[in-house]
């Protein structure tokens, strides 16, 4: 006789058990009730026990120490970025000690904790951030120097992590460092994307061109790990980093089959199907000026079998690697490209590994309390960033239902207390839908639970609206049609606690269009705004250090006070009136200037008038954002300076014009709004009779860091959506609190901006949101001729047509936008929007007064802080607390 195996799982993981992690571990207590020691000498170990290192001597051996043993190096072959990379492995030993500290003050206080799930997290770099918030950016540059290393030409070697695209990801990231910093016990959970954003190139003729962005390639110091980096020694580089939490690990399932069981339970079986491991990563989240360190989970999925040895040694190689090439495409890349069977499939793969693997974390942390699963809502808050973590809510249904055995009514409970829904959008064409039969076929037992949700919901609807069929059609979660669709904003409203937006205007659009139908059945009081907020640290601190300098002299406070409390930047208005504070206000923003024009030199090649006005608009590319209106703006003047006399040139305020922004790879109009912005640069940048009034440059390649430099060197910057479709917007908070003014159109977010910094310093234009729906009426049923309507705008499209920046032909598709239907209405802005610009320039010329207006942004900015709306949700949506770690490691001793 002898052990047998069942041949199917030979390669598969060995079935295991989840043991406690490695943080969060309670010590036994003694009779008396005081913590005993769990092995070994007390005394040898708390001796050898280390603290955060706060001095320079420590630092610089904390560094030289990594060079040696996890670089492999010595000083001898020491780069800029292997000091990078040993000086960020010393800081990352630092946040550890504190992230260690912080979860075992979770787990002893045991309370309440969010969850933030969010399909991106743009955190950018982290070096610079993780020294400002530890309160050790001298102490490190002291440390680097005297190794004979610039601290600023070692900031410079790290990688942004490419998790996010826009302001979705960015507004996580901020998010984040204010809970750390409010010391809120809230983790984040994402996906560790392999690629993530693609890098963005640009073609000879102007095209915007997609190359994967493998930014893992070297060595990620910021992931926690229990194993060594590996170096090369030949090559001398960093291999590609393998840091999984090897201790956190869960099974995730698609496809098969769900059987309902014969009794009346509501439970199912699901089995079959493909089974692929989420494996995490934890990235720490250092709070600022505080010892709590809150973490970011990403997942990586990886094979359950990874190898079949017998279909490769019978020849098929490509079956052998299946399942493994299968597992790794789920966290491949950010944002696959849905306009395709597999594109589609992929997405919501993702989005229902992520919501999976996440929900198994939270509730295996939660039932370590030995709580019963009815007090799940008291001990969890879940917060959905936009619609892409709404499977988490049939999910967590199934796991109630089918593995807790919990009736129906008492697992819905449980759901609609833990979970918060945040939109983002008012957009139709971007409330996220899935073809019903794609999510019959990848996530059976989810579709059916979903049917369930849509039975149970529609009955209620019925009982308040009786015989209102047509209700019952608008409020259903599955949208008629061939196929029919999930639709998960629904999902979303009706599976939540709250329901928020994220700015007054953009809430009350919420209210009153897309969830009208679900206000009048659930009341008003379920529909909140939390309007979105930025953090100064970054924002302000790290990307304009010298104005942050000025600031804490000015106002004779610590860094430390005014940062965390934005509101104090009020007590600056006086000295709107000190003309030197005003010179030495102007002088900053003219060096921040002279930093990007560098960045421009050293990347373009080219050269920018740092003397003249700059006019900047970053934003993801998109025909609602419009930066086809500012392009076709910058036509416009282009074409206004060439009739000119030189005399008439010689009154005008020179002008910059930057864009920086990233299409969709799929979305045609967008790229071809890049190509015209490139070609219309190549034309007004060599045209000698207007080069040094008006210029224009497109920066590729758009990410956190590069929006570092455009920010503090902007005079004005432009957030010209179409009214009502910009849900809040960040990127004017940013612009605004390092003293750029804004132009742009009164919608999201820059309604409340105008109504703190006061609408003398903004510049507004355009229909307001109330008349946007009656206008695309008229433009449908009642067109009236371009050249009739907007003769300016007419001669714009018509000189593109004509080929004067290239040939026309190829702008046809994006100029018909415009000329039939105009959707995003152009041609009844574009009138207002030059007037606008127009009164810019006769502003700027006014040298102190357009500098009393930057101060007096600035100094109006303390409602738009990240923390002023992390503590928004915690207190009004998650009721949740604040919980400090102690400044000493006191644990072990009570």
């Amino acid at each position: 006789m002898t052990s047998t195996i069942d041949p199917k799982s030979i390669g598969k993981a060995r079935p295991r058990r989840h043991v406690r992690t490695l943080t969060g571990y309670l010590p036994e207590l003694d009779e008396s009730g005081k913590p005993k020691w769990p092995r070994g000498d007390e005394k040898a170990w708390k001796e050898a026990m280390r603290d955060v290192d706060t001095d320079t001597p420590s630092i610089t051996r904390s560094i030289v120490s990594h060079v040696q043993t996890s670089l492999a190096r010595q000083a001898y072959n020491l780069d800029d970025f292997g000091a990078y990379q040993a000086a960020a492995l010393s800081v990352r030993d630092n946040l550890i000690l504190n992230w260690n500290e912080t979860q075992l003050g979770y787990t002893k206080r045991e309370p309440k904790r969010a969850y933030y799930l969010s399909l991106e997290f743009l955190m950018g770099r982290t070096l610079d951030n993780a020294l400002l918030n530890l309160g050790l950016k001298d102490q490190y540059k002291d440390g680097v120097k005297q190794l004979g290393f610039n601290m600023e030409d070692v900031l410079e070697q790290e990688r942004d992590a490419a998790l996010g695209n826009g302001g979705l990801g960015r507004l996580a990231a901020c998010y984040l460092d204010s809970s750390a910093s409010q010391e809120l016990p809230v983790w984040g959970y994402g996906l560790r994307y392999r690629y993530g954003i693609f890098q963005q190139l640009i073609s000879p003729e102007g095209n915007q061109l997609e190359a994967p962005d493998p930014w893992l390639e070297m060595q990620n110091p910021w992931e926690a790990s229990h194993l060594p980096v590996l170096q090369h020694a030949r090559l001398d580089i960093f291999l590609p980093p393998q840091l999984p939490r090897l201790d956190v690990t869960y099974e995730v399932r698609f496809y098969g089959n769900a059987d309902r069981l014969p009794d009346d339970s509501g439970r199912a079986l699901w089995h079959g199907g493909q089974e692929v491991l989420a494996v995490a990563y934890d990235v720490m989240i250092p709070g600022c000026y505080t010892r709590n360190t809150n973490n970011l989970r990403l997942w990586e999925s990886k094979p359950k079998r990874g190898f079949d040895l017998n279909s490769f040694n019978a020849g098929d190689y490509e079956r052998a690697v299946e399942s493994s090439n299968s597992a790794a495409a789920i966290t491949s890349v950010l944002y696959p490209n849905d306009h395709t069977t597999f594109g589609k499939e992929l997405r919501l793969k993702q989005q229902y590994f992520w919501t999976a693997a996440s929900l198994q974390d939270i509730l295996r942390r939660f039932k370590n309390m030995d709580k019963p699963i009815t007090d799940f809502p008291e001990y969890v808050s879940i917060q959905l960033n936009d619609t892409h973590p709404t499977l988490a809510i049939p999910e967590l249904m199934r796991i109630l239902i089918d593995e807790e055995e919990l009736s129906w009514n008492t697992a819905w409970h449980i759901v609609t207390n833990t979970f918060f829904y945040t939109n983002h959008t008012v957009l139709p064409e971007a409330l996220e839908k899935w073809p019903v039969p794609l999510m019959e076929h990848l996530l059976p037992r989810h579709m059916q639970i979903i049917y369930d949700i849509n039975l149970f919901f529609l009955q209620a609807v019925e009982r308040k609206y009786p015989g209102d069929r047509d209700r019952l059609g608008r409020m259903s979660l599955i949208e008629e049609g061939f196929p029919k669709h999930v639709r998960m904003a629904y999902l979303a409203c009706i599976g939540s606690r709250k329901v928020n937006g994220v700015a007054e205007l953009h809430s009350e659009l919420v209210r009153t269009t897309i969830l009208k139908d679900f206000v009048e059945f659930e009341g008003i009081s379920k529909f909140g705004n939390v309007t979105n907020g930025i953090t100064p640290r970054r924002w302000l601190d790290q990307c304009n250090p010298e104005l942050s300098a000025l600031i804490s002299k000015t106002l004779k406070l610590e860094k430390s006070v005014w940062l965390k409390d934005l509101y104090k930047l009020k007590d600056l208005l006086p000295f709107a009136e000190d003309p030197h504070f005003r010179k030495e206000w102007a002088a900053i923003k003219q060096r921040n200037k002279e930093r990007l024009a560098q960045h421009v030199k050293t990347f373009l090649g080219l050269e920018v008038n740092t003397k003249a006005m700059f006019d900047v608009q970053i934003k993801r590319l998109h025909e609602y954002k419009r930066q086809n209106l500012n392009i076709f703006g910058v036509i416009h003047r282009y074409l206004a300076i060439k009739k000119m006399t030189p005399e008439e040139r010689k009154k005008l305020n020179p002008r910059v014009v930057f864009f920086a922004g990233k299409a969709a790879p799929a979305y045609y109009i967008a790229k071809l709004t890049i190509r015209l912005i490139v070609n219309v640069a190549r034309v007004i940048n060599a045209d000698p009779d207007t080069k040094d009034y008006l210029s224009l440059y497109f920066l590729p390649d758009y990410s956190v860091s590069v929006a570092e430099i455009l920010i503090p060197a902007s005079d004005i910057s432009q957030h010209i959506s179409t009214a009502g479709t910009e849900a809040s917007g960040t990127s004017n908070m940013k612009f605004c609190l390092n003293g750029g003014l804004l132009v742009g159109t009164v919608d999201g977010a820059n309604i409340e901006i105008a109504e703190e910094v006061g609408e003398n310093n903004v510049f507004f234009f355009g229909h307001l949101a109330p008349a946007v729906e009656e206008l695309r009426y008229q433009h449908l049923y009642h067109p009236v001729p371009i050249e009739e309507k907007c003769p300016a705008l007419a001669n714009v499209l018509n000189q593109v047509s004509g080929g004067l920046f290239g040939d026309g032909s190829v702008y046809e598709p994006l100029l018909s936008t415009i000329r039939q239907g105009d959707y995003y209405l152009l041609s009844d802005d574009f009138d207002s929007y030059i007037a606008a610009l127009a009164m810019v320039d006769e502003a700027y010329l006014d040298n102190t007064e357009w500098v009393k207006k930057s101060i007096r942004t600035t100094a109006n900015m303390g409602k738009f802080s990240s923390d002023r709306a992390i503590n928004e949700y915690a207190e009004s949506y998650w009721n949740l607390e604040a919980i400090k770690v102690p400044t000493t490691s006191n644990f072990l001793t009570g």
